[in-house]
């Protein structure tokens, strides 16, 4: 194979199976979407990747440079059933033309291997499918005898021919997307942010749903909670949802959670805070034109979360609620978390313990809930709604840097340690000692660290390090911590 020919690599989309189905309408406003999502997403990455959209799929095709980072954003984008890798090579008009080019490029993959070609093609040829099989598998077991030879059946390797006219495509390689719908083609909804595993995997849901999720975060009073929802919601849009720009929300509720305090019985106050978050955020969510809300609540996953009072709480709104984790367990939350790379942010994501009713009432009552509810001063909720904050999610990391109280040093004192947060192998190199470890043993690793030194975080952006910098400061009373971004 000649590598030097090689100077573009070919994607081929193949759209999610349900959009195949759908009436020509549905169909052609869903394809659209999915091709003006990819259009924004690949601009992003380079201007010369192509794009071209067909019935049945989207090819992209980019310079070598950017292979890597588009195969990521192509599998993380919703409304993908398959991603195809595939070598693109044009004017192959006969047999001939066909087995000596599949040949220069695939004789390496069929080593010590058995093999077989399948092909599929578009066009008026004076062959059929089959005889670009025969051809392709005869010539390449001819010139290649360090083969173990063709097996119909269970070969080792598989040879993908797409033959278009005159422009062969040699599939090399193949993705299984991440489904759903194109984002943008259903609406939007507004998630109720904790930063947790259900939360972030209901959010999750929703975007694959084809959903413009944006995200709203009730602050109970923890600075390192809420640096931890915001990098969190940002990662989740940055990595699934990007095409499209949407909001994070921000309402004080110290002041809502002092009050049910003073006007909640014990045993509601659980349920009262939640139906109180359900109002504010349809508050909000009307003036945002968004039509639903979405939490991550789950039948029974903890006591108080018994139909009747998921019902206690939804009468609190006339918004329609969507819980995509209702009948889901924790195992497969967490499974799913796993996957789309939000669990160790929810492990260490810091807890506030907010409203924690005594005997948390597990059957509510409707006639004592409507009572609660009228002992409640509402004005302080209406205070809490006018005091929120409503930023791009775009613009929330440098929030984040602007609203921690660690200070940022850029270059480090000859006593200072460095500690290098991120989660990856590699570590910085800086003229001081420096450490490295990730912010999911930060908790546990840094109490056995001398007392005497500063310590300074560090990471890509400056949002770990604030976060779990910032938890350590309120949680565990260090004071010997800073934020490290050199310049």
């Amino acid at each position: 194979m000649n590598d030097n020919e090689i100077k573009t690599q070919k994607f081929i989309v193949k759209y999610f199976t349900e959009i195949m189905i759908k009436g020509d309408s549905a169909k052609r406003q869903m394809i659209n979407q999915l091709y003006q999502n990819l259009q924004k997403i690949s601009l992003r990455i380079s201007k010369d990747i192509q794009i071209k959209k067909f019935f049945d799929k989207i090819e992209l095709v980019t310079p070598l440079d950017f292979v890597d980072e588009l195969r990521v954003k192509l599998l993380e984008t919703s409304g993908i059933e398959q991603v195809l890798e595939a070598i693109q090579i044009d004017n192959m008009h006969t047999l001939d033309e066909i087995k000596v080019k599949v040949n220069e490029y695939m004789s390496h993959t069929i080593s010590d291997k058995t093999f077989v070609v399948r092909a599929k093609r578009v066009g008026t040829q004076n062959f059929k499918s089959t005889d670009i099989e025969q051809t392709v598998g005869g010539y390449m077991l001819a010139m290649n005898k360090n083969s173990n030879g063709v097996d119909l059946k269970n070969a080792n390797i598989t040879i993908n021919l797409e033959l278009e006219h005159a422009k062969l495509n040699i599939i090399t390689k193949k993705h299984f997307g991440m489904g759903g719908f194109p984002l943008g083609t259903q609406g939007d909804i507004l998630s109720l942010m904790s930063g947790g595993f259900d939360s972030t995997v209901a959010s999750y849901l929703s975007i694959k749903r084809g959903i413009k999720t944006h995200f709203i975060f009730f602050n109970l009073g923890g600075l390192a909670h809420e640096i931890g929802v915001k990098q969190v919601a940002w990662y989740l849009w940055n990595r699934f949802s990007s095409s499209h720009k949407v909001s994070f929300i921000t309402i004080p509720f110290e002041d809502v959670v002092s009050q049910i305090f003073k006007d909640i019985s014990p045993s509601y106050m659980g349920v009262m805070l939640k139906r109180l978050m359900i109002r504010a955020s349809e508050n909000i969510a009307k003036d945002l034109k968004i039509d639903s809300l979405l939490t991550g609540e789950s039948v029974a996953q903890v006591s108080s979360q018994t139909l009747r009072n998921l019902s206690l709480i939804d009468s609190a709104s006339n918004m329609l609620i969507l819980r995509p984790l209702s009948f889901m367990s924790k195992p497969d939350i967490i499974d799913i978390a796993t996957k789309i790379g939000t669990r160790k942010f929810a492990e260490a994501m810091p807890e506030y313990c907010g409203v924690i009713s005594q005997h948390p009432v597990t059957f509510g009552s409707y006639d004592r809930v409507e009572k609660e509810a009228k002992a409640f001063d509402y004005s302080i909720l209406d205070e809490a709604i006018k005091n929120a904050k409503i930023k791009s999610i775009d613009e929330v990391l440098d929030d984040i840097c602007e609203i921690g109280s660690l200070e940022v040093v850029n270059e480090p004192n000859k006593n200072d340690i460095v500690i290098d947060i991120r989660q990856s192998l590699d570590c910085i190199k800086t003229d001081v000692e420096t450490l490295k470890i990730p912010f999911y043993n930060l908790k546990k690793e840094f109490k056995h660290l001398s007392k005497e030194k500063t310590y300074l975080l560090y990471c890509d952006k400056g949002v770990l390090s604030q976060l779990h910098g910032q938890f350590l400061k309120d949680n565990e009373g260090y004071t010997n911590i800073k934020v490290y971004r050199p310049k």
